[in-house]
């Protein structure tokens, strides 16, 4: 059985946040800098900071003192309770929404509080205002109050009145192009997007003791920024003294990303990726990796690396908090990488179109930098390094939507326009070109199912299972020559270096060494092998006697009960799987080119780590057995075997219960748990866990090396004479007051 999932033990209403870091070796309080020392340092220094702190080393930090410059008659309990709004708060107890006006809300915050102070008081009710879009005079408050860098929807540098704006006549001039448009990167990319496509994450916080904001990861490995505006401070609120508000953070590095999967999964029971679990105090304290303890206060700024884990804890009659995401070149790798195939997955809807973003930012930053070709200004420079990692992830888009020229599927590819709105009717992700859709299994013009190729490759789709067709929201002639127009100006900006062509190939090179198939030529095999399925004459599960309801037309005759229609082969030849000797057709079996062992796609998931797409994707699949690492049975008594554990703990996931109704999945049952292939996991997870943490470890040093970055037994950030980025400057010295030991990859 999977890890009995552990339950929800509340904070304590009376704890010192500072004593337990301090008696706690694994906590340690999160770097701070402050606001005053922004108005001392070039803008460069600042944003190369942000970068290297949350992108490259991936540790959370807070730029602290933001409360002496917000305006504290707009930022104000009374301006909330002025409020006739209707939201609707969460009931973190009852799971349910619950309506209400803000003002009602917030002027029952004592009240909510009061019960976790009162020793009569049994039932706690925890009512979070959650979720909820940010005013517009407060957006426009902050926007002229954090530095455009860091803001939402931030598409090019702004004049503002925070801290920072002192020091930026000492900043060189953006270029400009001949139209007047500033030659500089965009803080946050979901502002290259049409307005229509954007998310609006902009949102607000308000919440009162015990409310609380379940351990997760920013959504598709986005970067968190995190502002308290407001909160109790204790003095007498309508005649009631108040309890001081404040929230406790709970985070971790983006580098222990897997180890806290891991530990999630094996010791607590829950799916980090599912955001269903809020864990205990004794839970941080015994896990094997570093968290870092913020007590977040009014003005305090808190910056969340991508796919790093934390989780929030209200304390106090009241905070108030605004939140939102930034999108950058970085977190798109990760992206594209790491989040969405793990969305995927659980089926967590991805709202931010991540391959729409590449594409138009792509449009936008070529139109700044055509008439451009230097990277002599810092600025440009930046500018041509995204404009790079954006075409080679552009790459990597078309390249996985590449049919098979073998095939004649491109003259039946369907055209619709595009909107950016097509999403997988099973995952929910967002679907930027090419997709399938179902003909059969619609009832009318408006009832759709369509899959994204990714889900069908894993076996995910409608009843019919095959016969579906593909469509196409660009042409794709269109898209190549965007590749080549891009990729012509990036290797225009250094004409002599000669290397630039094999760094940036065609996209029909790029194709050629790819030594894979890619998902969309999978799906064309897929479509030929896998069994289509007739709905029509399928027998309703409400039937008593088994048979079909005739329909009512012209000529009701009684009919015969009919199989199910299926192509021409279907089933006819099957095979038995290496590892669970279940006989299956050979649609569902991956045959070894070697030894033509087969083994299920069920099992390669479940006991090896090997998706559907990656056996597919191999024109001569070796098995596991040939790998040397098959762990059935028969095989363990083989001595030349070594044999595999599974790298991921996978649940017991029933992704049916949130997919479109009439969906199946064929290769890959999620709801099965992969525990049996685990020996020893309770005994394992301390070796395992540390395993994970070393896996990580060499996969930063690699990206380090690769990008220059200098690295040792600690981590020394890059010097810079009299800099921001000085290691020994001064001017950045951490508050003693609020920290404890200086983390290995900070700032002191």
């Amino acid at each position: 059985m999977p890890p009995k999932p552990a339950p929800f033990v509340p904070f304590p209403t009376q704890f010192s946040v500072k004593e337990l870091v301090e008696q706690n070796p694994s906590f340690e309080f999160a770097p701070r800098i402050s606001c005053q020392k922004l108005d001392h340092q070039s803008r460069e220094d600042f944003e190369h900071l942000i970068r290297l702190q949350l992108a490259n080393i991936g540790v959370p930090m807070v730029i602290e003192g933001f409360d002496e410059y917000i305006d504290k008659r707009l930022f104000s309990r009374a301006w909330l309770q002025k409020s006739e709004r209707r939201e609707c708060a969460r009931d973190l107890v009852a799971r349910k929404d619950v309506p209400m006006t803000v003002a009602h809300y917030v002027k029952n915050l004592p009240k909510l509080t009061r019960q976790y102070f009162s020793a009569t008081t049994h039932s706690q009710q925890r009512l979070y205002l959650k979720d909820i879009d940010c005013p517009a005079e407060w957006q426009k408050s902050l926007e002229d109050l954090i530095p455009p860098s860091l803001f939402y929807m931030n598409e090019k540098p702004k004049p503002y009145n925070g801290p920072g704006s002192r020091s930026r006549h000492h900043d060189p001039e953006y270029l400009t192009t001949k139209d007047g448009r500033l030659i500089a990167k965009s803080g946050d990319l979901m502002s290259c997007l049409p307005e229509e496509m954007r998310a609006q994450n902009l949102m607000c916080y308000i919440g009162h003791e015990g409310t609380y904001t379940a351990a997760h990861q920013e959504m598709c490995a986005s970067l968190g920024q995190n502002l308290m505006v407001e909160a109790s401070d204790g003095s007498v609120e309508n005649g009631e003294r108040s309890q001081p508000g404040s929230s406790v953070w709970f985070m971790t590095k983006t580098k222990d990303r897997h180890a806290v999967a891991e530990y999630w999964t094996s010791v607590l029971g829950h799916d980090i990726d599912l955001e269903d679990h809020f864990a205990q105090i004794n839970a941080w304290k015994g896990a094997p990796f570093k968290t870092y303890i913020v007590e977040q206060k009014p003005g305090d700024l808190i910056l969340v690396p991508p796919l790093a884990a934390h989780q929030v804890w209200n304390r106090g009659t009241r905070t108030v908090k605004v939140a939102w995401n930034r999108i950058t070149v970085e977190t798109l790798k990760l992206a594209m990488s790491e989040a969405l195939p793990k969305a995927r997955i659980v089926c967590r809807d991805e709202q931010y179109k991540n391959k729409a973003i590449v594409f138009h930012a792509l449009e936008y930053y070529s139109e700044l930098l055509k008439d451009l070709p230097t990277t002599e200004h810092p600025a440009t420079r930046t500018l041509w390094r995204d404009f790079e990692n954006l075409l080679s992830l552009y790459t990597d888009i078309l390249i996985s939507e590449s049919l098979s020229r073998s095939y004649a599927t491109s003259r039946n590819i369907a055209k619709i326009p595009f909107e950016g709105n097509v999403t997988c009717s099973y995952c929910r992700c967002n679907i930027f070109n090419r997709f399938l859709t179902c003909p059969n299994c619609v009832s009318d013009a408006d009832d759709k199912y369509d899959i994204c190729m990714d889900c069908y490759v894993l076996g995910r789709s409608c009843l019919c299972i095959s016969k579906l067709t593909f469509v196409e929201q660009f042409k794709w002639e269109f898209l190549r020559s965007r590749h080549d127009r891009w990729r012509r100006q990036v290797i225009d900006l250094k004409k002599g270096d000669s290397e630039r062509k094999n760094e940036f190939p065609a996209l029909h090179v790029a194709r050629a060494q790819f030594n894979r198939k890619p998902v969309a030529e999978i799906c064309q095999e897929q479509l030929k092998n896998r069994p289509w399925v007739d709905i029509h004459s399928l027998t309703p599960p409400s039937s008593k006697s088994g048979s079909i309801t005739p329909s009512d037309d012209d000529n009701p005759q009684p009919r015969k009960r009919r199989k199910s229609k299926q192509s021409k082969n279907a089933n006819k030849k099957t095979g038995t799987c290496h590892m669970c000797q279940n006989k299956q057709p050979d649609w569902k079996l991956a045959e070894c080119s070697r030894c033509r062992l087969k083994y299920c796609y069920a099992s390669l998931f479940a006991a090896f780590d090997v998706t559907p797409e990656e056996a597919m994707g191999e024109s001569a699949w070796l098995c596991p057995r040939c790998h040397k690492i098959c762990n059935c049975m028969p095989c363990q008594g083989d001595p030349s075997m070594r044999p595999h554990e599974p790298n991921h703990i996978s649940l017991e996931l029933d992704t049916i219960k949130v997919a479109d109704p009439r969906s199946v999945e064929s290769l890959v049952n999620m709801r099965i748990s992969n525990e049996k292939w685990i020996p020893n996991l309770g005994a394992m997870i301390g070796e395992r866990l540390n395993q994970r943490r070393d896996e990580e470890n060499h996969r930063r040093e690699e990206v380090w090396r690769t990008n220059g970055i200098i690295s040792g037994p600690e981590f020394q950030t890059p010097q810079r004479e009299n800099g921001f980025l000085d290691c020994i400057d001064p001017s950045l010295s951490l508050d003693s007051s609020l920290m404890g030991p200086v983390p290995e990859s900070t700032y002191t």
